[in-house]
């Protein structure tokens, strides 16, 4: 059963926020934070709840710090924790901490059946297709082809507002069969996506992208209608 409109907590210091609009649309999920190092996502996503982002159709969950046992520490993941982006689909009963988390937002998302699912990560790599090995910032991340039609429209958008110095945007399909990303379109046939800010670029420049990025996205698929 879908979560009642207010805030939930999927752990005592996992806060869950969900909006439901008087008009019927479609459900948007967007975390950040499943990386502890990855900040901007985080900051974005807080700044946009203080900013009253709301639905205009359909509801919006929005989970600003997927792990904060990695987030408090600034890393990757939790001392002595494992990588929650490669814990999915999870385990209930796991002794782990990490996959006892990926099922419970596992069940989340199958009881939601969100039409688009964003993850908000950050890499220290900017996107160079001709190296011999994956790099990520400055990308929107998709697993499946062909690509969603939703990647190319945002990327025009952003491009067109951020146009600084290795500031462009770009696709890369990168399918991950172990991330939490492949694991929930498998599961539920959504367009998940993973959005990634170069760490090359000062912070207060990240979260501006990460809120831009969010907005689109929303935008695009008609969660948040202006005018």
């Amino acid at each position: 059963m879908p979560f009642t409109p207010g805030v939930h907590f999927l752990e005592p210091t996992i806060p869950l926020y969900v909006f439901e609009a008087r008009e019927p649309g479609p459900t948007a999920l967007i975390q950040a934070g499943i990386h502890g190092d990855e900040v901007a996502g985080v900051h974005a996503l807080q700044e946009l709840l203080e900013a009253a982002l709301r639905p205009s159709h359909g509801r919006l969950l929005v989970c600003p710090v997927m792990n904060p046992r990695a987030y408090r520490a600034r890393e990757r993941a939790a001392p002595g924790g494992l990588d929650l982006n490669r814990m999915f689909p999870g385990d209930a009963d796991s002794p782990e901490w990490e996959r006892r988390l990926a099922r419970k937002f596992m069940d989340l998302v199958e009881d939601e059946r969100p039409a688009l699912m964003v993850t908000l990560h950050e890499s220290k790599k900017r996107y160079d297709p001709s190296l011999d090995y994956p790099t990520f910032g400055q990308t929107i991340v998709y697993g499946v082809e062909p690509r969603p039609e939703i990647v190319d429209r945002t990327l025009a958008r952003l491009n067109a507002r951020f146009d600084g110095e290795q500031e462009h945007w770009d696709p890369h399909y990168f399918p991950v069969a172990t991330s939490s990303t492949e694991v929930i379109v498998d599961a539920i046939g959504c367009v998940g996506l993973c959005i990634e800010t170069w760490m090359g670029f000062e912070e207060a420049r990240r979260i501006e992208m990460q809120k831009a990025v969010v907005e689109y996205l929303l935008d695009d698929v008609g969660v948040r209608r202006l005018g």
